[in-house]
């Protein structure tokens, strides 16, 4: 009996003892994320950018007498005033954009830049483009190095005649592959021999009815591929000859 009652003091005492103290309270846990919702935002991958070649460009200047030192003299049947230097992307022979001038006369700008931005779409391959005037209005040396030029004021080849170059409205195109060809089928240039049947396939050749000569006709430009007896596979001009 007394060991009894020496208990409940005992647990009554200790109940007093703890009143006014705050019950122990477990550390709060963090609740697990929801299965398959990240903890924080995730930042979307970056979309990969498209790095094609450059779009078409053109850009047409006035010629000064100085940029012609060759291919100009007094005499030509265009004064260099009436002529433009057409400046201009084309896709090379090595698969890659480059930056080329032509020069043309004034008024054939348009013609110039609406066929060029359709061959630089298609990837239609030109070696190179220079001025005849690097070659020193040479046309031959032109030919030789596969040059595309445009303006020289010069004969038409077997002619006393002026060339439609010489009044900025005609142009030569991958002269190599596009030979100048006589009525008994042979051509000046050696690089050039395997290239005077037509048709024939090839990097930068022109072929009878393909889109070059397609798209030069839109325009209004002939193709001396067409003329009877020889043949100007490279040569095109407004109106003709």
């Amino acid at each position: 009996m007394r060991r009894a009652a020496a208990l409940a003091l005992v647990v009554l005492g200790t109940v007093s003892c703890g009143a006014g103290q705050p019950a122990s309270v477990p550390a709060p846990t963090t609740s697990a994320p929801e299965q398959g919702a990240p903890e924080s935002p995730t930042p979307a991958p970056a979309t990969p950018t498209s790095t094609g070649p450059p779009a078409f460009s053109s850009k047409v200047s006035r010629v000064s007498r100085d940029q012609l030192p060759y291919s100009w003299r007094p005499g030509c049947p265009v004064h260099y005033r009436d002529l433009r230097l057409v400046t201009l992307t084309y896709w090379g022979f090595d698969n890659k954009p480059h930056t080329g001038e032509l020069v043309v006369r004034r008024t054939v700008t348009d013609d110039i830049e609406t066929v060029f931005e359709k061959l630089y779409d298609w990837r239609w391959p030109i070696e190179q483009m220079k001025l005849v005037d690097a070659f020193k209005a040479d046309d031959f040396d032109s030919i030789e190095a596969n040059n595309t030029s445009a303006f020289n004021c010069r004969q038409a080849t077997g002619s006393s005649n002026w060339s439609n170059h010489a009044y900025g409205e005609a142009i030569d195109i991958n002269p190599q592959q596009n030979p100048y060809v006589t009525a008994s089928g042979t051509t000046a240039h050696q690089n050039a021999k395997k290239f005077t049947e037509r048709p024939i396939k090839g990097k930068g050749v022109i072929n009878p009815g393909d889109k070059v000569v397609k798209a030069f006709a839109g325009v209004g430009w002939e193709w001396g591929g067409y003329w009877s007896g020889a043949k100007d596979y490279q040569h095109f001009s407004k109106g003709g000859g």
